[in-house]
Protein backbone atom coordinates (compact mmCIF):
# COMPACT_ATOMS: atom_id res chain seq x y z
CA UNK A 1 0.00 0.00 0.00
CA UNK A 2 1.37 3.41 -1.00
CA UNK A 3 -0.72 5.29 1.55
CA UNK A 4 0.44 3.54 4.74
CA UNK A 5 0.67 5.86 7.74
CA UNK A 6 1.85 5.41 11.32
CA UNK A 7 0.27 7.32 14.19
CA UNK A 8 1.76 7.04 17.67
CA UNK A 9 -0.65 7.49 20.58
CA UNK A 10 1.18 8.43 23.79
CA UNK A 11 -0.24 8.94 27.26
CA UNK A 12 1.19 11.79 29.32
CA UNK A 13 3.61 11.09 32.19
CA UNK A 14 2.58 10.46 35.79
CA UNK A 15 1.02 13.51 37.44
CA UNK A 16 0.54 14.62 41.01
CA UNK A 17 -3.15 13.69 40.71
CA UNK A 18 -2.25 10.26 39.29
CA UNK A 19 -0.17 9.65 42.40
CA UNK A 20 -3.17 10.67 44.55
CA UNK A 21 -5.43 8.42 42.43
CA UNK A 22 -7.69 11.42 41.88
CA UNK A 23 -10.01 12.04 38.93
CA UNK A 24 -8.16 14.38 36.60
CA UNK A 25 -9.95 15.05 33.34
CA UNK A 26 -9.87 18.74 32.48
CA UNK A 27 -7.93 19.63 35.65
CA UNK A 28 -4.51 21.01 34.73
CA UNK A 29 -2.62 18.54 36.91
CA UNK A 30 1.16 18.81 36.65
CA UNK A 31 3.71 16.07 36.02
CA UNK A 32 5.23 14.79 39.25
CA UNK A 33 8.98 14.55 39.80
CA UNK A 34 8.78 10.79 39.40
CA UNK A 35 6.72 11.25 36.24
CA UNK A 36 9.31 13.54 34.69
CA UNK A 37 12.14 11.17 35.62
CA UNK A 38 10.38 8.22 33.98
CA UNK A 39 9.77 10.22 30.80
CA UNK A 40 13.46 11.05 30.59
CA UNK A 41 14.25 7.32 30.77
CA UNK A 42 11.73 6.55 28.01
CA UNK A 43 12.92 9.43 25.81
CA UNK A 44 15.83 7.54 24.20
CA UNK A 45 13.40 4.85 22.98
CA UNK A 46 10.90 7.20 21.32
CA UNK A 47 10.97 6.92 17.50
CA UNK A 48 11.01 9.82 15.04
CA UNK A 49 7.81 11.53 13.92
CA UNK A 50 7.36 14.22 11.29
CA UNK A 51 4.61 15.99 13.18
CA UNK A 52 3.35 15.91 16.79
CA UNK A 53 0.14 17.25 18.33
CA UNK A 54 -0.97 17.20 21.97
CA UNK A 55 -3.90 17.86 24.24
CA UNK A 56 -3.77 21.46 25.43
CA UNK A 57 -3.48 20.43 29.10
CA UNK A 58 -0.07 21.06 30.60
CA UNK A 59 0.70 17.43 31.46
CA UNK A 60 0.48 16.54 27.76
CA UNK A 61 2.31 19.63 26.52
CA UNK A 62 5.15 18.99 29.00
CA UNK A 63 5.32 15.29 28.06
CA UNK A 64 5.52 16.20 24.38
CA UNK A 65 8.27 18.73 25.09
CA UNK A 66 10.35 16.04 26.84
CA UNK A 67 9.78 13.36 24.19
CA UNK A 68 9.98 15.62 21.12
CA UNK A 69 12.24 18.62 21.88
CA UNK A 70 12.96 19.19 18.18
CA UNK A 71 9.32 19.19 17.08
CA UNK A 72 6.91 22.10 17.07
CA UNK A 73 3.94 20.85 19.11
CA UNK A 74 0.45 21.92 18.04
CA UNK A 75 -2.09 21.84 20.89
CA UNK A 76 -5.64 20.60 20.39
CA UNK A 77 -8.22 21.23 23.16
CA UNK A 78 -10.46 18.56 21.62
CA UNK A 79 -7.90 15.89 22.64
CA UNK A 80 -8.58 16.42 26.35
CA UNK A 81 -9.59 13.61 28.69
CA UNK A 82 -13.20 13.09 29.75
CA UNK A 83 -14.51 16.03 31.80
CA UNK A 84 -15.38 14.64 35.24
CA UNK A 85 -17.31 17.75 36.25
CA UNK A 86 -17.83 18.14 40.01
CA UNK A 87 -15.64 15.09 40.65
CA UNK A 88 -12.49 16.66 39.22
CA UNK A 89 -9.62 16.39 41.71
CA UNK A 90 -11.57 14.04 43.99
CA UNK A 91 -10.54 10.51 44.96
CA UNK A 92 -12.72 7.42 45.17
CA UNK A 93 -12.63 7.63 48.96
CA UNK A 94 -13.97 11.18 48.83
CA UNK A 95 -16.86 10.20 46.55
CA UNK A 96 -17.87 6.68 47.53
CA UNK A 97 -20.58 7.90 49.91
CA UNK A 98 -22.46 9.63 47.06
CA UNK A 99 -25.32 7.70 45.46
CA UNK A 100 -24.82 9.39 42.09
CA UNK A 101 -21.18 8.30 42.13
CA UNK A 102 -21.94 4.65 42.89
CA UNK A 103 -24.62 4.72 40.20
CA UNK A 104 -22.12 6.10 37.69
CA UNK A 105 -19.59 3.40 38.59
CA UNK A 106 -22.12 0.70 37.74
CA UNK A 107 -22.29 1.94 34.14
CA UNK A 108 -19.95 4.84 33.35
CA UNK A 109 -20.76 4.61 29.63
CA UNK A 110 -24.45 5.42 30.11
CA UNK A 111 -24.78 7.35 33.36
CA UNK A 112 -24.07 11.10 33.40
CA UNK A 113 -21.30 12.93 35.23
CA UNK A 114 -22.61 15.91 37.25
CA UNK A 115 -21.58 19.08 35.41
CA UNK A 116 -19.25 17.01 33.22
CA UNK A 117 -19.35 15.10 29.94
CA UNK A 118 -21.18 11.90 29.27
CA UNK A 119 -19.32 9.18 27.40
CA UNK A 120 -21.23 9.80 24.18
CA UNK A 121 -20.15 13.45 24.15
CA UNK A 122 -16.57 12.46 24.91
CA UNK A 123 -16.47 9.77 22.23
CA UNK A 124 -17.95 12.07 19.57
CA UNK A 125 -15.37 14.74 20.41
CA UNK A 126 -12.44 12.31 20.12
CA UNK A 127 -13.71 10.68 16.94
CA UNK A 128 -14.15 14.11 15.32
CA UNK A 129 -10.59 15.08 16.32
CA UNK A 130 -9.25 11.84 14.82
CA UNK A 131 -11.02 12.46 11.51
CA UNK A 132 -9.68 16.03 11.47
CA UNK A 133 -6.14 14.72 12.05
CA UNK A 134 -6.45 12.19 9.22
CA UNK A 135 -7.52 15.01 6.90
CA UNK A 136 -4.38 16.94 7.86
CA UNK A 137 -2.22 13.87 7.18
CA UNK A 138 -3.74 13.59 3.72
CA UNK A 139 -3.40 17.30 2.93
CA UNK A 140 0.25 17.44 4.03
CA UNK A 141 1.36 13.96 2.85
CA UNK A 142 2.48 13.02 6.38
CA UNK A 143 3.50 9.41 7.01
CA UNK A 144 4.68 9.30 10.65
CA UNK A 145 2.91 11.40 13.27
CA UNK A 146 2.24 11.25 17.00
CA UNK A 147 -0.47 12.38 19.41
CA UNK A 148 0.28 13.02 23.10
CA UNK A 149 -2.96 12.75 25.01
CA UNK A 150 -4.75 10.93 27.85
CA UNK A 151 -5.51 7.35 28.80
CA UNK A 152 -9.23 7.57 28.11
CA UNK A 153 -8.64 9.15 24.71
CA UNK A 154 -6.26 6.38 23.69
CA UNK A 155 -8.62 3.66 24.95
CA UNK A 156 -11.49 5.13 22.95
CA UNK A 157 -9.39 5.24 19.77
CA UNK A 158 -8.16 1.67 20.27
CA UNK A 159 -11.72 0.41 20.75
CA UNK A 160 -12.56 2.00 17.39
CA UNK A 161 -9.34 1.33 15.47
CA UNK A 162 -7.27 -1.57 16.81
CA UNK A 163 -7.07 -4.75 14.69
CA UNK A 164 -8.08 -6.79 17.73
CA UNK A 165 -11.40 -5.85 19.29
CA UNK A 166 -11.25 -5.29 23.05
CA UNK A 167 -13.48 -3.54 25.55
CA UNK A 168 -12.53 -0.05 26.76
CA UNK A 169 -11.15 -1.13 30.15
CA UNK A 170 -9.21 -4.06 28.69
CA UNK A 171 -6.71 -1.70 27.08
CA UNK A 172 -3.82 -1.00 29.46
CA UNK A 173 -2.18 2.38 28.86
CA UNK A 174 0.80 3.11 31.09
CA UNK A 175 1.87 6.70 31.67
CA UNK A 176 4.48 7.79 29.14
CA UNK A 177 3.63 4.83 26.90
CA UNK A 178 1.12 3.95 24.24
CA UNK A 179 0.72 2.35 20.84
CA UNK A 180 1.61 2.93 17.20
CA UNK A 181 -1.21 2.35 14.75
CA UNK A 182 -0.28 1.44 11.17
CA UNK A 183 -2.83 1.46 8.41
CA UNK A 184 -3.91 2.65 5.01
CA UNK A 185 -4.79 6.33 5.26
CA UNK A 186 -7.64 5.96 2.81
CA UNK A 187 -9.02 3.00 4.76
CA UNK A 188 -8.70 4.83 8.09
CA UNK A 189 -10.54 7.81 6.62
CA UNK A 190 -13.35 5.43 5.65
CA UNK A 191 -13.59 4.37 9.31
CA UNK A 192 -11.81 1.03 8.91
CA UNK A 193 -9.44 -0.42 11.50
CA UNK A 194 -5.67 -0.24 11.31
CA UNK A 195 -3.73 -3.26 10.06
CA UNK A 196 -1.18 -3.46 12.89
CA UNK A 197 -0.62 -2.25 16.43
CA UNK A 198 2.68 -1.99 18.31
CA UNK A 199 3.40 -0.93 21.88
CA UNK A 200 5.66 2.12 22.25
CA UNK A 201 8.23 2.93 23.38
CA UNK A 202 9.87 -0.36 22.46
CA UNK A 203 12.06 -1.29 25.45
CA UNK A 204 13.57 -4.54 26.66
CA UNK A 205 12.28 -4.00 30.18
CA UNK A 206 8.83 -2.54 30.77
CA UNK A 207 6.39 -2.91 33.63
CA UNK A 208 3.12 -4.74 33.06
Amino acid sequence: MDDLVVVGLYRHGVTVDNERRAFSGWTNSLLSEAGRAALQQYKAHIPFYEKVIASDLKRCIDTAAIFFPDNQIDVWPELRELNFGRWEGKTHQELEHLEEYTTWLQDPFSNPLPEGENYQQFGSRISAAWKKWLDILAQNHLKRTAIVTHGGVIRHLLVELAPEKKEFWNWQIENGCGYELTGSLSALRRGERCISLQAVPSMEKRNG
